[in-house]
């Protein structure tokens, strides 16, 4: 059992004054992507030069996911008592690494399909706004225990970022365009070979799962 999670079934950019970025792409339910953000920013304060991110959804629940977008709960992916005991234990052993606290270590029933379609919409329109709401979006289900498939709590989210209002979450949620578009970037990232998330990804290589700021220095400098 790696420090990722696996999918068995629009850039951002997070430093206006970076001249490189990492491509990451995540999923908000997954908590090694939030560990591996944390890992990210470490190694992010280590350097003299901004590096942003590069943020590219991923749909961990797309082998679950009804016609309509809803989440069928009784479809068996193969993920059972043991998948989730060692995704517990490598997330408590994680936590420690990195000095994080956490109000869960798992988030089965939370759908982030809404989370991640008001995030596409926010790098679209607002895009000096989206570092603060993506973060926001991970603190609140990982640090607060919030439900971020609700459309109040998005709202919420949204109100305290500096630049945006809970207007944009009516907006995103209520667009079928972006849904479309949003499902179009889910299929992009398993077309190109992307089956886990996190995975950083900066010059034609690749790292998967919430690796050490040490590791993610030698991805993107080669050291």
């Amino acid at each position: 059992m790696s420090n990722t999670h696996s999918d068995d079934a629009a850039d951002g950019d997070s430093a206006g004054d970076a001249t490189e970025s990492i491509t990451v792409y995540s999923d908000y339910v997954c908590p090694f992507c939030y560990l591996g953000r944390r890992s990210l920013a470490e190694y992010q304060e280590t350097r003299d030069e901004p590096l942003a991110v590069d943020w590219h959804p991923f749909d961990l629940r797309a082998g679950k996911r009804n016609p309509d977008g809803t989440i069928d709960h009784d479809v068996d992916d193969g993920k059972g008592d043991d998948y989730y005991a060692q995704a517990r234990e490598n997330v408590r052993r994680l936590q420690e690494q990195y000095g994080v606290d956490m109000a869960q270590e798992i988030a089965t029933e939370v759908d982030s399909l809404p989370a991640q379609l008001v995030s596409v919409h926010v790098k679209e329109t607002a895009p000096e706004a989206w570092p603060a709401f993506d973060d926001a979006v991970f603190a609140a289900l990982w640090q607060e225990g919030r439900d971020i498939g609700d459309r109040e709590v998005l709202a919420d989210i949204a109100s305290d970022v500096e630049g945006l209002g809970a207007d944009v979450v009516d907006a995103a949620l209520d667009d079928e365009d972006l849904r479309e578009r949003v499902t179009e970037l889910f299929d992009a990232a398993r077309q190109r070979g992307i089956t886990g998330v996190p995975t950083f990804a900066f010059d034609g290589h690749a790292a998967r799962g919430a690796v050490p700021p040490e590791q993610l220095e030698r991805l993107v400098e080669g050291a």
